[in-house]
């Protein structure tokens, strides 16, 4: 399988990318440490594709019920691919995508019960001590189409976490009725750095910036997340029993398709043919001293 390799001017921070798999982060390495999810064989992507790395989600994040649904004149009828039954992260980031001359990843999908085509693109810049990812969901199809677009990373325990978000879906299933957001409390509320409620499972809005901060004591590594699109959210997962939690910065709110259905806020994107949902996603690293030093 192969493997990209890509690295800031003195090695600090690198990444490698599998092209074969969804161009998805196999690797994230900040000053010598892993942080992300990742298996010692490159091929169990490609057997486990949802809980490795960090891959892209399009043309929807999160969970989609399976089954026909008629919008915007075409029939949709996505297959489930998850245990709750539900159609989740999209359809490509287990597909194989291709490198472009300018270093930039690119996949066409569409079909396969979505009846609109179209482009994702990424782009990722490797800096001294970031790195940034540029992501772009593009409308081939004649007619407007439902687009929403995100990145899955799983990042590695123990690890603590900030979202910054004033307000919050409190759950990720397609079982709860479609809600506006709430003003965070309780466990919901991950303002202020800290552990995550085991079992959590919901995305925040009304963001901050930045609006996530990361930090891993043990590697002496901490992290902040930037996130530049026209509607941000961050879904956010805390699995019971896994070693590592999903923060992923998104552009809608859980259940998009049926909230554009219905007319809700947070609803997935409606694309006009030829247009583009930009996605900018960036990563600044620190070491932990150098951080208590400057805030001191």
């Amino acid at each position: 399988m192969e493997e990209v390799a890509l690295a800031g001017p003195d090695g600090t921070i690198e990444v490698v990318v599998l092209p074969e798999v969804g161009a998805r982060l196999h690797r994230l390495r900040a000053f010598g440490h892993d942080l992300l999810r990742a298996p010692d064989d490159p091929a169990e992507h490609l057997r486990d594709p949802l809980s490795w790395g960090a891959y892209v989600m399009a043309p929807w994040c999160n969970r989609v019920a399976s089954g026909p649904v008629s919008i915007a004149g075409r029939r949709v009828e996505l297959a489930a691919n998850f245990a709750d039954r539900t159609a989740i992260h999209g359809q490509v980031h287990d597909r194989p995508w291709e490198r472009l001359a300018d270093g930039t990843f690119r996949v066409r999908g569409g079909g396969e019960g979505w009846p609109w085509a179209y482009e994702v693109s990424l782009g990722i810049g490797v800096g001294a001590r970031s790195v940034r990812l540029d992501l772009g969901l593009t409308n081939l199809a004649s007619d407007p189409m439902p687009a929403g677009l995100g990145l899955h990373p799983w990042f590695r325990r123990p690890v603590l976490v900030a979202v910054r978000g004033d307000l919050v879906h409190p759950s990720n299933t397609v079982a709860v009725p479609i809600a506006d957001p709430e003003p965070v409390r309780g466990s919901l509320d991950l303002r202020a750095l800290g552990e995550m409620a085991a079992g959590l499972d919901a995305t925040w809005t009304g963001l901050a910036d930045p609006a996530v901060e990361l930090a891993w004591p043990e590697a002496g590594v901490r992290a902040e997340m930037r996130i530049d699109t026209p509607s941000p959210h961050v879904a956010a997962a805390a699995i019971v029993g896994l070693d590592a939690i999903a923060v992923e910065p998104q552009t809608h709110a859980p259940q998009g398709l049926r909230r554009l259905l219905r007319g809700n806020p947070g609803a997935l994107a409606m694309l006009d043919p030829g247009a583009t949902l930009p996605l900018g996603i960036e990563l600044r690293f620190e070491r932990l001293d150098d951080w208590a030093i400057a805030g001191a």
